[in-house]
């Protein structure tokens, strides 16, 4: 028996994209995109676990996907649970950043901040 994905979830599926991260990734701060892009970068790469990207994907799509416990557009308070979710999330992959995915987030870091 086939289960059917509920209709409100499929509307997200937008937003839960490498295109939905780049969106988003050009509207927030240093402070979540830095650790946005270092976890993007350890996720893109061949020798990441499964594991690990797993947990990656849950922390990039709980930022990009509208639902939040705190809605975005809360000035200051708005992006402090994606940030404490990225936060934890990279601490959980420090041993996969290496200095080629610290150099890729910093660069891209650049061009997006300018």
């Amino acid at each position: 028996m086939e289960k059917k994905v509920p209709k409100d979830v499929t509307s997200y599926e937008k937003y839960y994209s490498e295109s939905g991260f780049w969106k988003k990734a050009k509207s927030l701060g240093k402070k979540v995109l830095k650790p946005a892009l270092l976890l993007f970068y350890v996720m893109k790469s061949p020798s990441t676990p499964l594991a690990i990207k797993t947990a990656i994907a849950g922390a990039l799509g709980y930022l990009i996907l509208p639902l939040d416990l705190v809605p975005d557009i809360i000035p200051v308070a708005g992006y402090a649970d994606d940030a404490s979710a990225l936060a934890a999330t990279v601490k959980m992959c420090q041993a996969h950043i290496t200095p080629q995915i610290e150099q890729q987030a910093n660069a891209k870091l650049n061009d997006l901040l300018g």
